[in-house]
């Protein structure tokens, strides 16, 4: 299940909307076969194994990381050549929450007489699908937040200065998040300071992800570079009923769209903007805005994941902090993190963390039977 695992993993930012997945068939000890998922419309990962594995698979096993689908979509079943090869055994990682899968797939398995066990490193293979996960479960993108600061938490200098402050690893760290996500948000106040393009400029190929700009009263300006790049990518504008149709004329000849939502307390409301995205199948959401983005988020509960570039640099208290108010006054109000990953990027430190409070990062235990974890290997 590691090596299918592995599998997987290469095709990531590839394979959208589609989740990563990879197989192996295997006799006791010797891989016969195995394939992964290239992008969507294209043999599934099972298929490209057990055809590697031709006849030898029959009457051996088949390890594949996320449960094997069992409908006509872009492909045919894949339950349906697993059956044709012969196998006497499916081992599956975790279970689709697809509706159009959601334990069809090992149902049909097990009522052709297969064995099939469900479980083997499900934490594994819910981690390296999470956007997958949330957006079929919930309906909603993945929230990633990303923030580039100096060591004492601080996004620019008290005058606003904040380019570069981290180095050329953490930029190529940034861009690959960029290629992960198919979409990334800022709020306004970033446009109009910063004015970004919000592409994808890294070195592997990718595409650019859908640009969306909070801006609750129709501030963004008609000259935005996001709106006047080359980038194939829509830019996606989630304003207030009451902002000036004059403005978004503008924005619509400049090639945006405008969403109008009710405002709240005279800011946008986050979870109608996730649904939003949601409805449009978008699975991963990088939030590169502000510290008052961020805050809002996090204050809201609608963040998951937590992605902080910090440079060898003091900048004190006048310095601008990586998230704003979060009206925290005591230590048990301030919203926990779990710490994933923590290294060096070049002079540069990475940290990667969950927030605890988060529903999305957790495996729900319908989607995983009960067997025993594989242990961790990185």
């Amino acid at each position: 299940m590691h090596r299918a695992l592995v599998l997987a993993a290469r095709a990531r930012a590839e394979t959208y909307p589609n989740p990563l997945v990879g197989a192996v068939v295997v006799d006791q000890t010797e891989i016969l076969g195995e394939g992964y998922h290239h992008r969507a419309g294209e043999p599934h990962a099972e298929v490209l194994a057990l055809q590697q594995a031709g006849a030898k698979a029959r009457g051996k096993a088949l390890y594949v990381t996320l449960e094997p689908c069992n409908h006509t979509g872009r492909t045919p079943p894949c339950t349906e050549a697993i059956l044709a090869s012969g196998v006497a055994e499916v081992h599956v990682a975790v279970l689709d929450p697809n509706p159009e899968v959601a334990g069809h797939g090992v149902a049909r398995l097990r009522q052709a007489g297969l064995h099939v066990v469900v479980g083997e490193a499900g934490a594994q293979a819910f981690a390296l699908n999470r956007p997958y996960f949330c957006w079929s479960l919930y309906r909603r993108p993945l929230v990633v937040l990303k923030s580039a600061m100096s060591l004492d938490g601080k996004v620019a200098t008290a005058t606003g200065q904040s380019k570069y402050l981290t180095h050329a690893n953490a930029l190529a760290y940034a861009h690959e998040q960029r290629r992960r996500s198919d979409a990334i948000l800022v709020g306004v106040g970033t446009v109009l300071q910063d004015d970004p393009a919000l592409t994808y400029r890294g070195r592997r190929r990718g595409l650019d992800p859908v640009r969306i700009i909070l801006d609750s009263h129709g501030r963004t300006p008609p000259n935005a570079r996001m709106l006047h790049s080359q980038s194939p990518a829509p830019t996606l504008i989630f304003t207030g009923t009451e902002a000036p149709a004059t403005w978004e004329r503008e924005m619509l000849s400049a090639g945006a769209e405008v969403v109008r939502l009710p405002l709240q307390a005279a800011r946008l409301p986050l979870d109608a903007v996730l649904r939003e995205l949601g409805s449009r199948r978008r699975q991963r959401l990088l939030v590169e805005g502000g510290p008052t983005v961020h805050a809002a988020f996090v204050r809201q509960g609608l963040a998951d994941e937590w992605l902080g570039l910090m440079a060898p640099l003091l900048l004190g208290a006048s310095g601008l902090s990586a998230v704003g108010d979060l009206n925290v006054s005591t230590l048990a109000e301030g919203p926990r993190l779990v710490i994933r990953r923590l290294l060096t990027l070049g002079e540069d430190v990475l940290l990667e963390a969950d927030f605890a409070a988060s529903e999305a990062i957790r495996l729900p235990p319908h989607l995983m039977e009960a067997a025993p974890a594989l242990p961790d290997r990185g």
